[in-house]
């Protein structure tokens, strides 16, 4: 199969209807494709109704294309099964629920390990659960290019860490997180280890059994499908010996006014009503990412990607976040112009039909990590092209003009 950015923009609604938006704040958000449009609404059109226990037909239709969209979602990330997939609000709500069953289990001085690069997502929840149970953080530090520096993992992973939650790639940087040595090392004093996959699953099918980890969290909306539905992916032993996070209909097993036992996983973790339609929009947007030619895409974005870096080099003033180069680095350019507000820049930008982010992007640790405050980002899919970076080359000579 032959890629074309054109073509493939073709797929999603939004950019088909204004084709002079250069939109390049994938990181934050992907546009939705087609294929997830079109499954909500023949859902909400078709079979509406609630999951679970329903007896008539339009229910059971519903039943089963929440439960196809879970073993859509196992295919997408290789999962031995699909009872492995849990569906959740997102990726903040999927270490939310790791932060608090499995934080059940740990007490005063059991350690867990997060890295100086994670987004708010994956650092408030464990200091969250430090406040409840007196855990201790252990901090992975960085590399001066803003890499995890896993030439002192061991020196901060000891023998009393539980659990090692680690970003597969910066949302800032775009540094791809060397997971191997991770896992082989938290494996080995006996640690669990989450992955926060917000910024990975959108570039392409992930191997959750080949990575090796434990659990495994993304969203929907950063993978061109819907908003409000995310996923956590865990090892069938690992999330069996979860408690539940919430209570309610739909993840019991018997209720009496002296106990509730509780389904398996994973039920358990589904409490109330799920997010139906928006789980079979994110299957659908799986399938159709599934079967799409990520090697020529991978390449396309590379090129945009170096085009950026080498052309962003020359400006006057500019300072980059994070490495320099390509390897083992997704298309995230984060980047600063001297004397000049990111979100002063995003403005003008804005006025050239360019859409990318300023701010701290909830990584404040990282933030301060770098000395500043905050940098214009540009995040690149394959649906975008070289008229794009023209486009945001240009707003960017514009705005200092203007505000320099």
């Amino acid at each position: 199969m032959s890629f074309s950015a054109a073509k493939w923009r073709d797929r999603f609604p939004l950019l088909a209807a204004h084709p002079g938006l250069h939109y390049l704040d994938n990181a934050a958000t992907g546009q939705l494709c087609e294929a997830a449009f079109d499954a909500v609404t023949h859902h909400d059109l078709t079979h509406r109704a609630n999951v679970l226990r329903g007896t008539y037909r339009l229910a059971e239709q519903a039943d089963a294309a929440y439960e196809n969209a879970r073993q859509q979602v196992a295919t997408y990330l290789n999962a031995a099964n699909a009872e492995e997939v849990v569906f959740t609000a997102g990726t903040t709500a999927a270490i939310n629920l790791v932060a608090h069953a499995f934080g059940e289990g740990l007490g005063a001085g059991d350690e867990v390990m997060l890295s100086l690069a994670e987004h708010h997502s994956n650092f408030v929840p464990w200091q969250m659960l430090r406040a409840r149970r007196g855990v201790v953080l252990r901090i992975l530090p960085l590399a001066p290019d803003g890499r995890l520096d896993l030439a002192r993992l061991e020196e901060h992973l000891t023998p009393r860490c539980k659990l090692v939650a680690v970003t597969h790639a910066s949302n800032v940087t775009g540094a791809v997180t060397e997971l191997v040595p991770i896992v082989s090392a938290a494996h080995a004093v006996g640690a669990r280890v989450l992955v926060d996959g917000a910024q990975a699953v959108q570039h392409g099918p992930v191997d959750v059994q080949a990575l090796g980890v434990d659990l495994y969290a993304f969203s929907g909306h950063k993978a061109f499908g819907p908003t409000g539905v995310g996923v956590l992916w865990g090892k069938a032993e690992a999330l069996e010996q979860l408690p539940p996070f919430l209570g309610g209909g739909g993840m019991i097993g018997r209720v009496t006014p002296g106990e509730t036992t509780f389904a398996m996983p994973p039920r358990r973790f589904e409490a109330g009503t799920p997010p139906i339609a928006q789980a079979v929009g994110l299957g659908a947007a799986l399938d159709w990412l599934q079967a799409q030619p990520w090697a020529d895409m991978h390449a396309h974005t590379a090129r945009l990607a170096q085009r950026l870096l080498e052309e962003l080099a020359v400006l006057p003033g500019l300072t980059f976040l994070g490495p320099r180069d390509l390897r083992n680095r997704l298309p995230i350019v984060s980047f600063n112009l001297d004397g000049l507000h990111p979100h002063d820049v995003c403005q003008v930008l804005d006025r050239h039909g360019v859409a990318v982010r300023g701010g701290h992007h909830c990584a404040q640790p990282l933030m301060d990590f770098f000395g500043v405050a905050g940098a214009v980002r540009a995040s690149l899919a394959p649906y975008n092209s070289e008229a794009d970076i023209d486009a945001l080359l240009a707003g960017l000579k514009d705005a200092m003009r203007k505000l320099g």
